[in-house]
């Protein structure tokens, strides 16, 4: 099976990436920005006519794309998150029809559901800000395509390598500067009051290569998570038992991201169960030992390397 990934650089395309060079026969092309990929594609910029070219020289049985952007301003957020997967879809219809395509869609993409209830694929997206606007603009691209394409809308990932955009990767670089100088010092957060559905990553990169190596038809969107929502304050607090961390906690920061307009997020994640045979395998303590390990006990006080950003 010759698999294309773009995205392959990222935080999640990298884990993916590994899971999906371990599937027996898999034959598996990269492309992303960074020079390590094996073909250089920006899915922000890149035109139909572009990918086509990318597509005929890789000849891919499957696509997966976990290109996509968390920050910057609302264009950029279009361009990379629902510009570059109708693009990505226009470009398969027309030279790998029959591949399948797997595409990695957010949880942002709901917006707010009453408290204590999980969110199913069938259920109204109603998004509160442009993130979770542009994603699911991505996704109705690509279920609405007509292609052999599944949207794997992922919950809140979590593990070794997350970016400083989200709470996890943010809170472990301040926890290694406060290790290094301070153990019994203060790190300052937001409000950690809403709960979130954590889903450790190395369970996304599984989802992705299950409904890569699925065989006949699957549904066009399926949820993937935890399907347990905890409060925010159990992630941090995670973290700083995996830090070590002996100091203060303090919840002083403003407010920032959704977390006062969604206060609760959980999927229902019975259908990748049914359809895929997956479920979540590892726990949120798992997940955040796992980052820990990999991005911050690395040298406590000294930068993180750049294989691990």
């Amino acid at each position: 099976m010759r698999i294309l990934v773009l995205g392959a650089t990222g935080y999640l395309g990298a884990h993916i990436t590994e899971r999906l060079r371990a599937l027996p026969g898999a034959l598996l092309r990269t492309c992303g920005r960074a020079p390590t990929a094996h073909l250089r594609c920006d899915l922000a910029t890149a035109t139909p006519g572009d990918l086509v070219e990318l597509l005929v020289r890789a000849a891919p049985d499957a696509v997966v794309n976990c290109a996509g952007a968390v920050g910057g301003t609302a264009l950029t957020l279009a361009e990379v998150n629902s510009r570059g997967p109708a693009a990505l879809c226009e470009a398969v219809r027309a030279a790998a029809p029959g591949a399948r395509l797997v595409h990695l869609g957010s949880a942002a993409e709901y917006g707010p559901h009453p408290r204590g209830a999980r969110t199913a694929e069938e259920d109204p997206a109603h998004p509160v800000a442009p993130y979770g606007a542009t994603k699911l603009a991505g996704t109705l691209a690509v279920t609405s395509s007509g292609l052999d394409a599944v949207v794997l809308r992922v919950t809140n990932p979590v593990g070794p390598g997350a970016p400083a955009a989200g709470l996890p990767g943010r809170l472990t670089a301040e926890l290694r500067r406060a290790v290094g100088e301070s153990p019994h010092g203060t790190v300052r957060v937001g409000d950690l009051s809403a709960f979130r559905d954590f889903v450790d990553v190395r369970d996304v990169a599984r989802a992705v290569e299950l409904a890569v190596a699925a065989p006949g038809p699957v549904p066009r969107l399926l949820n993937v998570g935890s399907g347990r929502a905890v409060p925010v304050r159990d992630l941090v607090h995670g973290l700083v038992r995996a830090a070590g961390f002996r100091g203060r906690v303090e919840e002083s920061l403003p407010a920032v991201g959704r977390s006062a307009a969604v206060p609760w997020q959980c999927a229902e994640v019975g259908a990748a169960g049914r359809e895929l045979g997956w479920g979540p395998r590892y726990s949120l303590a798992d997940a955040l030992g796992a980052l820990w390990a990999a991005d911050g006990a690395v040298g406590a006080g000294a930068p993180v390397p750049a294989d691990r950003r």
